[in-house]
């Protein structure tokens, strides 16, 4: 039979080794925490994102189909037109209004794109 001399562990190093769970246990539920919080703005974010999106494309498509009705009727207008000049009338006229609609346009959607990315901005 061999001998097993009895080794005590001393009890600062329980302490120590107690403490350094502890320690660990803590970091690791404010690392939880911290994630949560994380995950959660990402999903505020996604969600405000998608809402944007949506808004953008209902106002690109909306702005499409204004812009066609527009091209639409000046073509029809081109189509009656009794001279070059009546032609070059209508086309100036055309261009002029559908240059302020796309000024238009282009502020509304840079309206919603900077409101939609205020409101994903995390708050503190």
């Amino acid at each position: 039979m061999q001998y097993t001399p009895e080794f005590e562990i001393p009890s600062t190093v329980r302490e120590m080794a107690t403490r350094s769970v502890e320690q660990a246990k803590d970091a690791y539920g404010r690392f939880a925490d911290a994630s949560r919080q994380t995950q959660d703005m990402v999903a505020k974010s996604t969600e405000v994102f998608v809402s944007g999106t949506k808004e953008v494309n209902d106002k690109m498509i909306g702005f499409a189909e204004s812009n066609a009705k527009a091209s639409f009727e000046v073509a029809q207008r081109l189509a009656q037109a009794r001279d070059v000049k009546e032609v070059m009338e209508i086309q100036t006229q055309f261009a002029r209004n559908q240059m302020e609609a796309y000024a238009q346009q282009a502020q509304e959607l840079a309206r919603i794109v900077s409101a939609s990315a205020q409101k994903a901005q995390p708050t503190a």
